[in-house]
């Protein structure tokens, strides 16, 4: 695989160095567009217990959300 970056002012210019935290793999773009539009509505403690893999948490974090709307 080949990676090309393109450096470019935009959000992350003046933040840099930025530092990949969490990624993964989708079968499709619209797949990976979808995974980052959803990831995006989560709360703050979501998205951290995402990065470290506690999947519990995560999953806890989803039942609270649901049963408070």
């Amino acid at each position: 695989m080949v990676l090309t970056l393109w450096v470019f002012p935009g959000y992350t210019y003046k933040r840099r160095p930025v530092e990949l935290i969490w990624s993964d793999m989708f079968q499709t773009r619209d797949d990976a567009k979808a995974a980052e539009k959803q990831i995006k509505g989560w709360s703050r403690a979501k998205k951290e217990a995402l990065i470290r893999g506690d999947w519990d948490r995560v999953s806890e974090l989803a039942r609270c959300r649901s049963r408070n709307p």
